[in-house]
């Protein structure tokens, strides 16, 4: 049975040598919850998520996803986790469809190590296909799931790792910089799908330069300054917090955040 938090980060800190990515950051989100992470290059965005997928372990602090810890359970965590990075790293001789499918099929492993499944093989083919033709056809690239990613467009190349991070059905999804690289008809299929999966009862977390996207999608926002959560809560909640005169999430952002960003780049 799933924990009623399906993300749980406490006292999170993170190092690199003498400098502080992360440093003591608290975070809870429910089930159904759909979560904007902003901050300037270099705040501690892409570091948080990462600890959250189990690719850097925590200098200090914990992170657990449903109820299981990243580091200790990794293998029940990561089955319920779906991860879009925000530097895609695709293999170019494999088709969309054949690298969707060996990612599924990872993702199938943890779940039998979790004990889970309990159909058979052919039963998991059949189901796992069909869920492959969905998601391309839904996210316009049925046409193009079988040719090979080396000649796939930036664009195709994120929808590519979008699908690829949904086709176990996630429990929780994060996501850095999702909309990166797409055109606006692509991002618009991206945040019907993050709402949809909120209301199924999934999780989302998302990191996001583009302020349109976190004021309407998203149910609460987190902004990040210097590896710590300045602000937390609703738009609405985050204007009583600040002293912020602004009515935008922009004008808020650029309040709180003084207009700066730091010298570190995104990749930290």
């Amino acid at each position: 049975m799933l924990a009623t938090t399906m993300l749980k980060i406490e006292n999170l800190s993170k190092n690199y040598g003498d400098f502080t990515a992360v440093n003591g950051l608290n975070l809870e989100l429910k089930p159904g919850e759909i979560f904007g992470f902003l901050g300037a290059n270099g705040a501690g965005k892409t570091t948080t998520i990462k600890v959250c997928t189990g690719l850097l372990k925590p200098s200090e602090g914990s992170v657990a996803i449903g109820g299981y810890d990243i580091v200790k359970q990794s293998v029940e965590a990561k089955a319920l986790l779906g991860y879009v990075p925000d530097n895609p790293v695709l293999y170019e001789k494999l088709s969309g469809t054949e690298f969707v499918r060996f990612v599924a099929r990872i993702y199938s492993a943890y779940r039998q190590d979790r004990g889970g499944d309990d159909v058979s093989g052919q039963q998991l083919e059949n189901s796992l296909e069909e869920r492959i033709e969905e998601l391309f056809v839904s996210f316009e690239m049925g046409e193009k799931k079988d040719e090979l990613i080396q000649g796939y467009s930036r664009g195709m190349r994120q929808k590519t790792a979008i699908i690829a991070a949904l086709i176990h059905k996630p429990k929780i999804l994060l996501a850095d910089e999702p909309t990166a690289n797409l055109d606006p008809k692509s991002a618009r299929l991206v945040k019907d799908t993050f709402r949809n999966l909120s209301q199924q009862g999934g999780t989302v977390l998302m990191s996001t330069h583009v302020m349109e996207i976190a004021e309407r999608l998203c149910d609460r926002i987190g902004i990040i300054y210097g590896g710590k959560i300045i602000a937390l809560g609703t738009l609405d909640e985050i204007k009583e917090q600040s002293a912020a005169n602004g009515s935008t999430l922009e004008d808020l952002f650029l309040e709180l955040t003084g207009g700066l960003s730091t010298e570190v780049g995104e990749t930290l």
